[in-house]
């Protein structure tokens, strides 16, 4: 008899992330011992060899060197032939666990499906400290995760600050922890529990703050710097994850938090969502899943297409063209106006669309009006048909 359909759920979705991975993994193997054939100058098809290297990632070029110190040698370089290149140890991967259902679920799933798949699996979990005793509750977490058998496993207490508020300030002290925690132990991913209902909050926010199509697409499945984050769970529901940890007899702690209405997204988990269900029935959460995915192909087109049409609305000194601007599609200019104002130094967090909509307004709707303010200190005008964005 298989596991329950739960757990049968949240391992099918880590067991395709990890595969994932090690196809990466693979390809960063196969380019790291093509490197010593390349040190001989040139390859077996006839290929120039600085034109192969160029190819290799950097990173799994000094992988691949690492002991080039220790090399003997004779008055030249010994070459090393590709076959006896030592092999990479395998992936690490880890998974961000609050103790909460979800990341219990998934740290559960991770510690199943690592070793059937020869991946390492550890864990670690952040101490807001925003509550009496989050540090021996992150201590229990460190206790579970090992129980488990992953490893490494660690707690790491931050300090939260107050830009953008509690929760924004809370999500960027938590990353923040999280990538030097990946970067310490050179872990390839970190997995987050972020669930179908998780993604169906985020929608509804992004689409309150009349933030534009790319807040409508929600979570991305693989984000942050070289994909380092990735969440599995995005087409699980939160039921789902609840009874797998159930059926697994695994403890969960429910933060108080997300019970406490002075907390946006949880007045709109117990109040606003259940709202919109009773209204136009079940599905709600589902349909709002699906238009954060369909909403992030649309806008994954548009900004390839504005950085592809960039370069050709600047002058040669590299100045914003108002003409060239004005024959792009809205939706394309304004990608491009916001990307130029986050390249002088505009905080993209702080960066809105009412501010957009005034620069686009230095070029539809030229008046002769005066600069623009930005946030980060920077100036938006218009000076004699182009547009000038500079801190200033």
């Amino acid at each position: 008899m298989g596991p329950h359909p739960a757990v049968a759920a949240i391992r099918l979705a880590v067991r395709r992330v990890l595969h994932d991975l090690l196809t990466e993994h693979h390809t960063d193997t196969d380019a790291v011992r093509a490197v010593p054939a390349l040190r001989a100058g040139g390859t077996s098809d006839g290929t120039d060899a600085s034109a192969r290297t160029r190819a290799v990632r950097p990173d799994a070029m000094t992988r691949g060197t690492a002991d080039a110190g220790s090399r003997p040698r004779s008055g030249r370089d010994t070459l090393v032939s590709p076959t006896v290149s030592p092999p990479l140890s395998p992936p690490l991967v880890l998974v961000a666990c609050s103790g909460g259902a979800d990341s219990m679920a998934l740290a559960s799933a991770l510690a199943f499906e690592a070793p059937r798949l020869g991946v390492r699996a550890g864990g670690v979990t952040v101490d807001h400290a925003l509550q009496p005793g989050s540090d021996l509750r992150a201590a229990e977490v460190v206790l579970r995760l090992r129980e488990l058998g992953l490893d490494p496993v660690e707690s790491v207490a931050v300090a939260v600050g107050r830009d953008g508020g509690p929760e924004a300030a809370a999500r960027d002290a938590r990353y923040t922890a999280l990538d030097a925690v990946a970067e310490h132990h050179g872990a390839a991913a970190v997995l987050l529990g972020h669930t179908r209902d998780d993604q169906a909050e985020t929608v509804l926010l992004g689409l309150a703050r009349g933030s534009g199509i790319r807040s409508l697409s929600g979570m991305a499945a693989v984000s942050g710097a070289g994909g380092r984050y990735r969440r599995p769970f995005l087409q699980i529901d939160r039921q789902t994850a609840r009874k797998a940890c159930m059926v697994q007899s695994l403890p969960v702690w429910d933060d108080p938090h997300n019970t406490d209405p002075a907390y946006t997204r949880s007045r709109l988990r117990h109040e606003g969502l259940p709202a919109l269900e009773k209204a136009l029935g079940k599905g709600v959460v589902e349909a709002l899943a699906r238009t954060a995915q369909l909403s992030r192909d649309d806008a994954d087109a548009l900004d390839a297409w504005a950085r592809r049409a960039e370069p050709s609305v600047r002058d040669a000194s590299g100045v914003l063209e108002c003409a060239k601007l004005y024959a792009l599609p809205v939706a394309v200019r304004r990608r491009i106006l916001r990307r130029a104002a986050i390249g002088a130094g505009a905080p993209a967090g702080s960066l809105f669309a009412r501010h957009i909509e005034e620069i686009d307004r230095l070029i539809t709707g030229w008046r002769g009006q005066g600069a623009i303010n930005l946030p980060g200190k920077v100036v938006a005008r218009r000076q004699g048909g182009r547009l000038v964005i500079r801190q200033g």
